[in-house]
């Protein structure tokens, strides 16, 4: 039913009224929705993208796991099967994030934030180096917890929540929300260069930098900031703060002729991968450079080789095509969000898995360095998965408090 004073109002007019009254009355608009059941109000086009992108992934990583499983006797399904109990645990964690009432999660912002650094120091005290970065706590039973990935989550949800709380105390003043967000960014940010994890940084630049953009601050804050990280990039090369193996990454990336066999055997294997699957690929399990283990990380960082080398151009092209549906549909939800808590939210998340999408199949292409950032839901890992899909259920929420108004 509707409030007494709408549906008087509603049901005493002609349908082309009512229609007119629907286009011109945001309000009687949003109530009429409010009445409709969840499952209509919920962004199926986002959130059935995010699943079959994950489900895609579960084939995939099988199929880049399988050789080396079998050759050792293994269980040929243990990758798959723990990247679906992955999804299982990002799927409740999700469905949290978008159920939890929007004041709630708003109030809650500075708990996530500190939360997040808190895993970041405790990676440094009691983490595990795997692949020359110290970012994973090891539990036992092949269990890893990553919480750079948990970082994002805690960084945009704070950022959001600064600037708008800020904007409405402050009658809309804007003269310090640069320096207050890049305060905030700098202690996980700092966290996570003692690592060091080169890609996550990228990530969250991006992230900070549209975010702010979408706050419309001043433009001299915004030139400043990209000079500022062009900075902060050559003083990282020149003061020794990236390690060797990361600065080797960018030298095979400027040449990858140069060193096939050592820093640059990733790069040209991958490209051989994909280059090898053609226009409608080889089949599944059939990849002769999948099949015979040339791809190192397969099953993480480069994990879009198995899809060009087996589904070929056209299956890649679908995995590409599904990323730019869930990109549009979270873009949508920004410019439809209740407030601008919500809409630098959806912002946030939106550019970090345009970013880190973008840049993982970048490097399997040869245009963008290898930086260990995984294909977000296609990727194996269980903190990826699960902060992946915390995000969508960020997505989620603004779009159902968009759908009724509440705030």
């Amino acid at each position: 039913m509707l409030a007494p004073s709408v549906e008087g109002w509603w049901f005493g007019m002609t349908a082309v009224d009512r229609i007119r009254a629907t286009r011109f009355s945001p309000a009687a608009l949003a109530t009429m929705r409010g009445q409709q059941p969840l499952w209509r109000r919920i962004d199926w086009i986002l959130l059935l993208s995010a699943l079959t992108l994950s489900l895609l992934g579960s084939v995939l990583i099988w199929s880049a796991t399988r050789p080396r499983l079998l050759d050792n006797g293994g269980n040929q399904y243990a990758f798959i099967e723990r990247h679906l109990e992955n999804l299982v645990i990002g799927l409740v964690l999700g469905t949290i994030a978008a159920a939890l009432n929007y004041r709630t999660l708003r109030a809650s912002a500075p708990v996530v934030y500190a939360a997040s650094c808190l895993g970041l120091v405790a990676v440094l005290l009691i983490g595990s180096t795997i692949n020359g970065s110290h970012s994973w706590i090891v539990l036992g039973g092949g269990f890893q917890i990553q919480p750079s990935e948990f970082a994002k989550v805690g960084l945009v949800v704070t950022m959001a929540m600064v600037i708008a709380e800020r904007r409405e105390r402050s009658d809309g003043r804007r003269r310090y929300d640069v320096p207050l967000v890049l305060a905030l960014a700098a202690v996980p940010a700092g966290l996570i260069m003692l690592q060091p994890d080169v890609g996550t940084i990228m990530v969250l630049t991006f992230t900070i930098f549209m975010v702010l953009a979408v706050a419309e601050v001043d433009w001299r804050w915004m030139v400043g900031l990209v000079l500022f990280a062009i900075f902060v990039a050559v003083a990282s090369v020149q003061f020794g703060v990236l390690k060797d193996y990361q600065l080797d990454r960018f030298r095979a990336f400027a040449n990858p002729s140069a060193d096939t066999q050592g820093t640059a055997y990733n790069v040209n294997q991958a490209r051989i991968a994909i280059g090898n699957g053609g226009l409608t690929g080889t089949g599944l399990f059939k990849g002769t450079q999948t099949n015979g283990k040339f791809v190192p990380e397969q099953q993480t960082d480069f994990v879009f080789t198995v899809a060009g080398e087996e589904l070929g151009f056209v299956g890649a092209g679908g995995i590409i095509l599904l990323f730019g549906l869930m990109l549009w549909r979270a873009l949508r939800i920004a410019g439809r969000a209740p407030d601008l808590f919500g809409r630098l939210v959806a912002t946030g998340v939106t550019a970090w898995f345009a970013f880190q999408t973008f840049v993982n199949i970048g490097m399997t292409l040869g245009i963008m360095p290898v930086t260990g950032l995984p294909l977000p839901f296609v990727s194996y890992g269980g903190s990826s998965m699960f902060a992946n899909c915390i995000a969508i259920g960020l997505l989620l929420n603004v779009h159902l408090r968009t759908q009724t108004s509440e705030f």
